[in-house]
């Protein structure tokens, strides 16, 4: 062979060998990106009263969160008289604005809210201001407008505008709720427990737990409340929670343990649609993932779930096991993970959802200062 002959030979081998390992770097790439999923970051409060954090964890592959960032909020966490898994005893304490990239969180404690800014799965403190009442423990958000729901006191919302990814109090949207001021042993039952905007703006929904009711105010373009909410009794039902969904329905956890929805008319009246016992303890919590609802028995260690049907009909699906004292939930925006808090220890489990709804536990993880802590979000 001649050395012309030889260096072409070599130089065949050479190109044919990198292309060869390119190509296995680019399918190594392509396979990393499509492992990754867009969605895997999950924010939780430990709501401690010595002092409230912020935690960020990131889920791999595999379905198991690992820490990334632990930020103070400047507040305090607090806890409600009679409480022990749940010290906020509320849903919906942290909260999440995509338009203006910042996590909001409730400083129960402190009587004030936090924001937080957001670079993927990092947060920087912002600002810090008063609530606008006693206990802040629930807060939403539409469009550039949030409302603080705060529990003491007989209970108060308050509006602020969302502005450069700061808030100001608005005014005419703070309204007193007229509920129990007992700060007795049961003081956690008596508080209100959610308050939640509709998928609209259109309407702004307040549960009210033991007292037996359902408060809806009307929102104005403005964000200002207009007027008084209207009030539709519940009793000897318990109100705990609720979630939207299709057609203005609502479906609320109720804490005697069952799962209830309701149509929610334009004249703000809840209209119950179907019933169903959970054959649990505390129902408290729920969550849902397109036309199935997830709620959490507190006092049974156990998530049940339920298909929400077009007319409001609610079949149970069956249940899964938890750790002690399950409260706040959040399902993922892809819908294939759901993460629970488990309040007796501070922990956080993770669920893959399968296609038919139901759960399997992927991960545990303790959190660190959130025993009894309450408020968890995936963005």
């Amino acid at each position: 062979m001649s050395s012309t002959t030889r260096r072409t030979a070599l130089t065949a081998a050479l190109v044919t060998t990198l292309a060869a390992a390119s190509a296995l770097m680019c399918a190594g790439t392509a396979s990393a990106t499509a492992d990754r999923d867009p969605h895997d970051i999950v924010y939780v409060q430990t709501a401690s009263p010595g002092g409230n954090h912020v935690l960020s964890y990131q889920r791999d592959g595999a379905g198991v969160l690992h820490q990334v960032a632990d930020v103070a909020t400047g507040g305090k966490g607090g806890q409600l008289n009679g409480s022990q898994v749940d010290h906020l005893a509320s849903q919906g304490s942290l909260a999440f604005d995509p338009a203006a990239g910042i996590v909001i969180a409730t400083n129960a404690g402190s009587g004030t809210v936090s924001v937080l800014a957001v670079d993927g799965p990092l947060l920087t403190l912002r600002q810090s201001v008063p609530s606008g009442g006693a206990f802040p423990a629930s807060v939403t958000v539409h469009g550039d407008t949030a409302y603080v729901l705060n529990s003491a006191d007989g209970g108060s919302v308050q509006g602020f505008r969302i502005e450069h990814g700061r808030l100001a109090p608005l005014p005419g949207s703070h309204a007193a709720l007229g509920l129990s001021t007992d700060t007795g042993e049961q003081q956690f039952v008596k508080t209100p427990g959610q308050v939640a905007f509709t998928d609209n703006g259109a309407k702004l929904v307040v549960t009210t737990k033991a007292n037996g009711s359902v408060k809806v105010f009307d929102v104005a373009h403005d964000g200002t409340l207009r007027g008084a909410a209207t009030t539709t009794d519940q009793a000897p039902g318990v109100p705990f929670a609720v979630v939207t969904h299709s057609d203005g329905r609502l479906v609320f956890a109720d804490a005697s343990g069952r799962v209830t929805s309701a149509t929610l008319w334009t004249d703000d009246r809840v209209a119950p649609a179907a019933a169903v016992a959970t054959d649990q303890m505390a129902t408290c919590w729920i969550a849902r993932n397109r036309d199935t609802a997830y709620v959490t028995n507190a006092g049974s260690d156990s998530i049940s779930r339920f298909r929400v049907g077009a007319d409001g009909s609610l079949t149970a699906l069956g249940r899964t096991s938890t750790g002690a004292g399950p409260t706040d939930m959040t399902v993922s925006p892809a819908g294939d993970y759901l993460y629970a808090q488990t309040g007796k220890e501070g922990n956080i489990e993770t669920f893959r959802i399968h296609a038919d709804g139901s759960l399997k536990r992927t991960s545990t993880i303790t959190v660190p200062g959130a025993v009894g802590g309450e408020g968890i979000i995936a963005p």
